[in-house]
């Protein structure tokens, strides 16, 4: 069988060229390989659009240019769009506020707990039961109600602090000027916000801000655990509701 092995250009034999093409399709390669070189950490996308001539497919750019604040739908739109809100994140979804325009109140949360993310408004579960006793105590229906957070972004575990603070508060003003309530009630840290003081020293006062008569009072959540302020809490409704002097 000493007859003479057959080769390629007297490079390479047809046993060994077999052998070598059996290699490279196991390993998955069934094309030639090309001319020009190739990236190979491109995204595959990117390379199919590179090799046909034509420009990647552009990605939607976020929702990152605030509204205009000409109207109150023109906020809610941006509120429940855009992804450059005071603490979101990838996956964050905001807690989107309720009630008509020039509400007879417009009560103002801090930041929204799980509970309200899972009732879908600013406050929700058992603290929106008590809400509404609040109304009631003071001659108002809760669809007569506008309800809104300071910010609309649940975070569990964050705290709004410095820059984050400062923007929601200037989103709150914005809010309160389109909304055009005939009182706003502040509860818990919304008055830091909004008043420049701590709770301590904002209860027991009349405010304004944007105009409208503010009083800030303890939220519904709190007065659940502590309900022995409910009796303050109801002083701060009395003197929200008392007649412009």
């Amino acid at each position: 069988m000493g007859g003479e092995v057959k080769t390629i250009g007297g490079d390479i034999s047809w046993a060994e060229a077999r052998s070598a093409l059996a290699w490279w399709l196991q390993a998955g390669v069934d094309a030639a390989v090309q001319e020009e070189p190739r990236n190979w950490l491109k995204p595959r996308a990117e390379r199919t659009a590179a090799r046909a001539g034509s420009p990647a497919p552009a990605q939607p750019s976020p929702n990152v240019i605030p509204p205009s604040h000409e109207t109150l739908a023109e906020l809610q739109e941006w509120l429940a769009t855009s992804a450059q809100l005071p603490m979101a994140g990838a996956t964050s979804k905001p807690v989107l506020p309720h009630g008509p325009q020039n509400a007879a109140i417009m009560l103002l949360a801090d930041a929204p707990t799980m509970q309200d993310y899972a009732a879908g408004q600013p406050i929700g579960g058992d603290a929106w039961v008590l809400a509404q006793r609040m109304l009631a105590a003071i001659g108002i229906a809760p669809e007569q109600a506008y309800c809104a957070s300071l910010s609309p972004i649940n975070a569990p575990g964050a705290r709004l602090r410095g820059a984050d603070l400062e923007a929601c508060a200037e989103m709150a003003r914005s809010h309160i000027r389109l909304a055009r309530p005939q009182r706003l009630l502040l509860f818990g840290d919304a008055s830091l916000a909004l008043l420049g003081k701590p709770f301590a020293q904002a209860r027991g006062h009349v405010h304004k801000v944007e105009g409208v008569r503010t009083v800030a009072t303890f939220s519904p959540r709190f007065l659940i655990n502590h309900p022995s302020k409910k009796s303050m809490a109801w002083q701060d409704l009395l003197l929200l509701m008392e007649a412009e002097s």
